[in-house]
């Protein structure tokens, strides 16, 4: 028969435990995600690789604005 531990600790204290480390979980990977996204950011800076990307972009961009152009029933 399996054995259990019993709980001594309080509901109330394991949700407002589990409360504020999700807080910090979130707090924390939103921080890092930060970093992350500054790090890439300065190394695609660097790299010139950004004026390439927003060439690419600007060449959809052009592409969809011609082909709603030449077929306007596609906007409703």
């Amino acid at each position: 028969m399996a054995r259990f531990e019993q709980v001594t600790t309080h509901l109330k204290s394991i949700i407002i435990n589990n409360f504020f480390g999700g807080i910090a979980w979130a707090f924390g990977a939103t921080i890092g995600f930060s970093i992350i996204v500054f790090v890439f950011s300065l190394i695609f800076k660097n790299l010139n690789l950004i004026p390439f990307v927003g060439e690419f972009i600007s060449e959809i961009v052009a592409e969809v604005i011609k082909n709603l152009q030449n077929n306007p029933q596609l906007i409703k």
